[in-house]
């Protein structure tokens, strides 16, 4: 169990370099806006060294009101589909992309847990946003495990969904 929670933290050590690495040639920025994560991902993007250069400003919306004050996220989406949805996070992160003027914004919106689950969105289900200046795409993943693994593997994937979309 712990080599495989250092080989996990190698690929996604590798994952953030390989993510730094083409941002920094590109000289593109990244911006993100968490909700259920609490500012991990941006805890990771400005874990290495140079990090100003690829990353200047990070939104922890874990609020409605926060969501529509700072992202600019629709009452009425929140009201209609709820913040963990992908019209949500698909607003999260066109907001997160508008408001820091960076080239790509990440976006979570999930339920960590151990409580606030439903039949319908139990706990363990995180959405994800991705938007470009081109694009926008959302998914969602179910995750198991206690609070902090599932926020821990939504940063992981937030950011393998980042790297897929950069090496494409």
């Amino acid at each position: 169990m712990v080599l495989l929670l250092i080989l996990e933290s190698i690929i996604m050590t590798q994952t953030l370099i390989d993510i730094t690495t083409k941002l920094d040639e590109l000289g593109h920025k990244v911006t993100c806006a968490e909700s259920c994560t609490g500012g991990l991902l941006a805890a990771q993007l400005t874990r290495l060294p140079g990090s100003s250069a690829w990353f200047e400003i990070g939104y922890v919306t874990y609020s409605n009101h926060a969501k529509s004050q700072l992202l600019k996220v629709n009452e009425t989406t929140l009201n209609h589909y709820g913040a963990v949805s992908e019209e949500c996070v698909r607003e999260m992160a066109l907001g997160a992309l508008i408001a820091a003027k960076a080239d790509y914004a990440l976006s979570i919106s999930g339920i960590a847990g151990p409580s606030g689950g439903t039949a319908e969105t139990p706990v363990g289900t995180v959405w994800f946003g991705l938007a470009t200046k081109q694009r926008i795409s959302a998914q969602q993943q179910h995750f198991f495990g206690n609070r902090d693994e599932i926020r821990t593997k939504a940063v992981d994937f937030a950011l393998t969904l980042l790297h897929k979309y950069l090496y494409r």
